[in-house]
């Protein structure tokens, strides 16, 4: 394999040409690996902070829904919102009408945590796309915003929550 040197020293190899699946691969790993060095820093994990990003637009959806939502197992799930409970982020509520349901809720900690892991998203994402106008930037919200719909993924869960807990 031949390789060459870019204007910045690294080591780059020549390589055969790559798809865009290869190319979205590669960002989005870039893109998680970023996201999870920047929210340590609040000691949470990128799931975490997704759990928090979804209680945050539907307080008082219960473990059951949000479960359901992230398609993962209802006892992983628990074990997520036992720790974010325990960090003082969400409050368990009885449910009004069931007692055997739980509703779930940010506290104000969890609130505070959600606005610092939001503007540390608005951070990385300038970083990532410094490189883009800001038309360039919405037309590529829009074509993966397509994407995740014709993929039939739910908006706005990251599909990992499906893989949590089952090794």
């Amino acid at each position: 394999m031949s390789m060459r040197n870019d204007s910045g020293g690294r080591v780059i190899p020549k390589a055969p040409p790559v798809g865009v699946a290869f190319l979205l691969s590669q960002v989005g790993a870039h893109a998680a690996l970023g996201f999870a060095e920047l929210i340590r820093a609040l000691d949470l994990e990128p799931y975490h902070a997704g759990i928090l990003r979804i209680l945050g637009s539907n307080a008082g959806i219960t473990q059951q829904t949000l479960s359901s939502i992230l398609g993962m197992f209802p006892s992983r799930l628990v074990l997520l919102l036992d720790d974010l409970e325990r960090r003082k982020l969400i409050e368990r509520r009885s449910h009004p009408t069931d007692r055997r349901r739980h509703c779930l809720y940010l506290t104000k900690a969890g609130r505070r945590s959600l606005k610092r892991i939001g503007s540390l998203t608005i951070q990385l994402e300038d970083k990532l796309l410094g490189g883009l106008t800001k038309n360039e930037k919405q037309e590529l919200f829009n074509m993966l915003t397509r994407v995740v719909a014709q993929q039939k993924m739910t908006p706005s869960v990251h599909p990992a929550y499906r893989q949590l807990g089952r090794r």
